[in-house]
């Protein structure tokens, strides 16, 4: 087994604002205040779902070729369903995260339907952070506790 660490770090920079970096990049994440929905970055579950329709994206070129699929164009639009109840403390028993994500696909290639079908399948095996997701690895903290 060849083992590869990915790292990034998350820190709060002003009120829900949070800087994500990784290597030389930089993204900010927020949430929308109730006011005025107002905010400085997409939210983290928004970040999540942009995450998984990037690899698949990403896995869709890297293996068409491969596939034998003649791929022009690629877009994925994704939707979570989630009951805020959960995150909110109102419904203390509602799951926290999504209980539903939809990925529609839209494709463009010199390909049947079937081979795009099959395609389509190869990718949702394929893509790294979707196995992430349906197979949860081991999760660990370490805490790291800073006195004045």
């Amino acid at each position: 087994m060849s083992n590869h660490v990915f790292s990034a770090t998350a820190t709060l920079i002003d009120q829900l604002k949070t800087e994500c970096t990784s290597r030389d990049f930089s993204l900010v994440m927020d949430e929308p205040c109730k006011r005025g929905n107002e905010s400085s970055g997409m939210t983290p579950l928004e970040a999540l779902l942009s995450a998984i329709g990037a690899c698949k994206c990403i896995a869709a070129k890297s293996f068409a070729k491969s596939q034998k699929i003649d791929l022009i164009d690629i877009k994925i639009e994704l939707d979570g369903e989630i009951d805020t109840d959960g995150f909110y403390g109102i419904n203390k028993e509602a799951k926290m995260g999504f209980h539903k994500i939809t990925s529609k696909y839209y494709i463009q290639a010199n390909n049947s339907d079937k081979e795009i079908k099959e395609f389509v399948n190869f990718v949702e095996r394929t893509c790294p952070v979707l196995d992430t997701i349906i197979n949860a690895p081991e999760l660990s903290n370490e805490i790291n506790i800073i006195k004045k």
